[in-house]
């Protein structure tokens, strides 16, 4: 499985978020951290434990 996220560097910390789920920041004090911080969060938001989670889709349209 392979998950998309966005990060960036603040106060010697690294910040990020999935992408799917850009309103759940996690951080690290590395990239590595980082990342075992944003699978456990991945485990944590497909458990479905968690409620009020708000998700990405796609649309698809086309004009007539």
């Amino acid at each position: 499985m392979k998950l998309s996220y966005t990060y960036w560097q603040n106060d010697g910390f690294y910040i990020g978020h999935l992408n799917e789920y850009p309103e759940y920041d996690t951080q690290g004090k590395s990239l590595a951290e980082l990342e075992a911080m944003l699978k456990s969060l991945y485990e944590d938001i497909s458990s479905g434990e968690l409620e009020g989670i708000k998700r990405v889709g796609v649309l698809e349209y086309e004009m007539a």
